[in-house]
């Protein structure tokens, strides 16, 4: 039985708020240079059509989170191809990111396994809020570095590697955490959202469609 319950809205409510939601870019778009609110915005809009889109699809729970894994390892297979194909190497901050993306497909995966029933869905849940949580945490931190006008944008730092061979990992996590010169380029854009903008939406996502998997039998 489907058991999929979201709460209804009209379509004269949607297209107001699409028409709230364009007023409000082309406000935004009157800026000059970075300009951190429009990118705030642009994430939140497609983090809200993302999420819904998936809670619309969202398959049975078990098929939910066999699809959950392979778009977890789509991303990372797409991840690599920009590195080794397109030559754009990652900085700390994406690698941590990626780590966050590994470890919740590992955990769609066991629980695709498992098959569990809505205590152990919900389980699964806050096991993803955490790590999507911390992704989107660290995610968020690169958007806004990248989002700085360049006069205030940190100095390139070493290289991860270099780090972890010559300093503790709690001062190396720091480094990380605070961000360098390398971690504000952005590279590669798609919709005027970078890499770490479109991570970003994902684990919002991600996270949403596992707290909804919970009422999906």
């Amino acid at each position: 039985m489907n058991s999929r319950r979201y709460p209804s809205l009209t379509w004269p409510w949607v297209g107001l708020l699409l028409c709230l939601a364009l007023l409000g870019q082309e406000y935004l778009l009157q800026a000059t240079g970075p300009n951190a609110p429009l990118t705030a915005y642009r994430i939140t809009l497609m983090a809200a059509g993302v999420t819904s889109l998936a809670l619309i699809f969202l398959p049975p729970r078990r098929i939910g989170y066999l699809l959950g894994f392979f778009v977890c390892a789509g991303l990372m297979g797409y991840a690599l191809y920009l590195q080794y194909v397109m030559d754009l190497e990652p900085c700390p901050l994406c690698i941590l990111q990626r780590v966050a993306v590994i470890a919740m497909g590992l955990v769609f995966l066991i629980a695709a396994f498992h098959n569990p029933g809505r205590t152990g869905a919900g389980v699964y849940a806050l096991l993803q809020l955490v790590i999507g949580g911390a992704g989107a945490a660290i995610a968020a931190r690169q958007v806004w570095l990248q989002s700085l006008p360049i006069d205030q944008v940190p100095a390139c730092g070493m290289g991860l590697n270099y780090m972890l061979e010559t300093l503790p990992f709690t001062d190396v996590l720091q480094k990380v955490l605070e961000g360098s010169g390398e971690c504000a380029e952005k590279g590669w854009e798609f919709l005027h959202l970078s890499i770490a903008g479109w991570t970003l939406v994902f684990f919002v996502a991600m996270i949403a469609a596992s707290f909804a998997l919970i009422r999906r039998d």
